[in-house]
């Protein structure tokens, strides 16, 4: 069985053009949808995001919803800690074939990192 986990310098989920995500005020309060859209840079990019080193530039201090804990998960979309892994897993599958492509080096990183 595969299992979730982040993978360093990927950032697929760092690409928050709010274009590619229309359903954002329905798992988002008001002050947190005002957040993220603060967050949002010109080019669509997390302006926490550093392109050259490709990671979070405030990783620990990143809000909640830059967070895969199953509490805020099962607050925001309903998914309960047990679903919490294959949630995890699709979510970034379809973020990373997204940003980067399915065939992507991201993909293949990702891929091998959970045990596929």
């Amino acid at each position: 069985m595969a299992t979730w986990i982040c993978v360093k310098q990927c950032g697929a989920c760092c690409h928050l053009d709010p274009t590619d995500r229309p359903d954002l005020p329905d798992y988002l309060s008001a002050p947190e949808l005002n957040l993220y859209l603060s967050m949002v840079g010109a080019d669509g990019w997390c302006i926490h995001y550093d392109p050259e080193q490709r990671e979070c530039r405030i990783y620990e201090k990143r809000p909640r919803f830059c967070r895969v804990e199953a509490a805020s998960f099962q607050e925001m979309y309903g998914i309960e800690p047990e679903e919490l892994n294959d949630f995890a897993i699709d979510c970034c599958h379809q973020q990373i074939e997204g940003v980067y492509g399915d065939r992507s080096l991201e993909m293949l990183r990702f891929d091998g990192a959970i045990g596929l």
